[in-house]
């Protein structure tokens, strides 16, 4: 009774260390509890393995199972649920199916978290079909399916562009005996979303109020984000409003996510107070919530205060990312600093950061001070280049009248296989018209519509 108490224990602890990323602590434990004459059993290895499969990788979490053989404990259906999911971390298919096969070689019995790991890794790898094979598997078997399969064919299917599928399913959920939760309603409006379907998924967060569900803090930052990416910036705000009188706790990430948006829409002060707030609340600011303040001064203009925030992230030892140092270098531009502009680019990439983002802002900044031939320059130094690259340097020709060479940039950027802004492509042929190069214009119409079809 006391060892089988004190296994018990020592598996509370190996726990609560693989929750903390405490590796080395859990097998120090491990060790002590051997000392003791407390040996670890299934539980014990199987912790450990879920432990290392996070934390460190599948590789490491398959190395415990030789050490559970050699220690003379049998791995269990646990232990290889544990690996799939491991497997499944990695977005490695093969590893997940392999570990399926060692499994019934083994005679070990799958449940059906095994076949919902193996299903969520098909579609992970862009494979529907064999993905929905599993889940016929499940009903073939007699293995009554939990509201986790139907969630994960739900997301799965309009991963891979089936929202329809996923939608009628979603309908047909409470034939099948089980009544939608509310992550299955979030996972749902968040795909219409992110598919570009704003009426559908505004629907189904209305359907979600009135079914007696009250959205959770998850779905109102997910309508809140789509509000703002739409420009509804009123009622983003309305929804963040209803989400802080329903007393959810909102992260850090929230309130980024609207002052994001007043920023944008030019509302600097709503925005200053929204930040201050944040702070008086006593949120721990990450590097998210730092870019957004940094973003917030170079909008005011205010770029030493960006800067002394800059140095205080990372003395705190916050990694700032390649955000933080785009936004400072495109507030630099703003500003008219080219020269601090193109300081801060080399340091950027003396850090190892990609800067293609940053190049952009640094080539538009460049045109909007008249320094065109210097921008070009630039451009033909880029290694990556994208279509917001080809599309600054565009809109910036046309300006100055320099539509031939607009013509022919349009054209390399459709035939490096990206696609134009029909803003660019308007702005190009209507400047060779308004210059009266009617045959030019009308020879580029013809050359984009022929590049398109050999390209896209």
């Amino acid at each position: 009774m006391f060892k089988r108490l004190s296994t018990k224990l020592l598996n509370i602890t190996i726990a609560s260390l693989c929750r903390t990323k405490q590796l080395e602590k859990a097998e120090t434990a491990i060790i002590d509890g051997i000392r003791l004459g407390i040996l670890p059993d299934v539980v014990t290895y199987n912790t450990l393995m879920t432990g290392y499969c996070r934390v460190v990788g599948f590789d490491a979490g398959y190395s415990i199972l030789q050490r559970m053989k050699e220690a003379g404990v049998n791995p269990d259906v646990v232990t290889y649920n544990s690996l799939m999911a491991g497997a499944n971390r990695q977005s490695s298919l093969f590893q997940c199916f392999d570990m399926l096969e060692e499994m019934l070689n083994m005679e070990i019995v799958p449940d059906l978290w095994s076949y919902n790991t193996l299903m969520h890794s098909f579609f992970r790898s862009r494979k529907p079909d064999e993905a929905y094979r599993v889940f016929q598997k499940i009903i073939l078997q007699n293995i009554s399916p939990c509201q986790a399969t139907y969630n994960t064919l739900i997301n799965g299917l309009c991963k891979n562009g089936y929202i329809s599928n996923a939608v009628s399913l979603f309908r047909n959920l409470r034939s099948y005996g089980y009544l939608p939760e509310i992550i299955t309603y979030n996972i749902l409006i968040n795909r219409l979303f992110k598919s570009g379907e704003f009426t559908s998924a505004m629907k189904l967060f209305d359907e979600l109020r009135d079914s007696g569900y009250v959205p959770n803090a998850i779905t109102y930052t997910t309508v809140m984000k789509y509000c703002f990416r739409r420009k509804y910036i009123n009622k983003g705000l309305e929804f963040f409003f209803e989400m802080k009188s329903r007393g959810y706790t909102y992260d850090a990430f929230a309130y980024c996510t609207v002052v994001g948006a007043l920023l944008k829409s030019g509302r600097i002060q709503d925005a200053n107070k929204c930040m201050t707030n944040m702070v008086k609340n006593g949120y721990e600011l990450d590097v998210v919530s730092y870019n957004t303040f940094i973003n917030m001064y170079c909008k005011e203009g205010k770029l030493e205060d960006a800067y002394q925030l800059l140095d205080k992230a990372e003395k705190r030892g916050l990694d700032c990312d390649k955000y933080t140092h785009t936004i400072l270098i495109d507030g630099l531009c703003k500003a008219g600093n080219i020269d601090g502009a193109k300081r801060h680019l080399n340091y950027m990439k003396m850090l190892g950061f990609d800067c293609l983002v940053a190049l952009n802002c640094f080539i538009n900044g460049l045109c909007e001070v008249g320094q065109i031939d210097y921008a070009l320059k630039i451009f033909q130094s880029m290694d990556v280049k994208d279509s917001f690259t080809y599309s600054s340097l565009i809109q910036n020709l046309c300006r100055v009248k320099r539509f031939h060479q607009a013509s022919k940039l349009l054209l390399s950027c459709i035939r490096a296989g990206m696609r134009i802004l029909r803003s660019d492509q308007r702005a190009v042929v209507n400047g060779l018209n308004l210059l009266g190069l009617k045959n030019d214009a009308a020879k580029l119409a013809v050359e984009i519509q022929t590049a398109k079809l050999l390209h896209y």
